[in-house]
């Protein structure tokens, strides 16, 4: 029974904290304050798209409320520039 307990700790200790994926309802609102932006349906349903394999569920709302003039957190403030980056990468590559 202890090497089981032992070993269940182990197992939780090395796997890997999984964040939840953004929903689609994130991913919709996503694509309408960016239409409000740039009204631009390539360029927001690409940006909406990767933002679904880029970020997760908490960074998806930081990611909107900044879109909407809002600025991100000191602490979130290098991870949301990488974001900006890398979704420009796949959206935008001549940027």
């Amino acid at each position: 029974m202890r090497a089981a307990l032992a070993l269940s700790a182990v197992l939780l200790l090395a796997a890997p904290a999984f964040a939840a994926a953004p929903t689609s309802a994130q991913k919709d609102e996503f694509y309408s304050v960016c239409m409000g932006i740039a009204q631009d349906a390539a360029l927001c349903g690409c940006k909406a798209d990767a933002a679904m394999t880029l970020i997760d569920q908490r960074f998806m709302g930081v990611v909107i409320a900044s879109m909407r003039g809002g600025a991100p957190a000191a602490g979130d403030y290098q991870a949301y520039n990488t974001y900006v980056a890398r979704s420009n990468q796949i959206c935008k590559p001549n940027y």
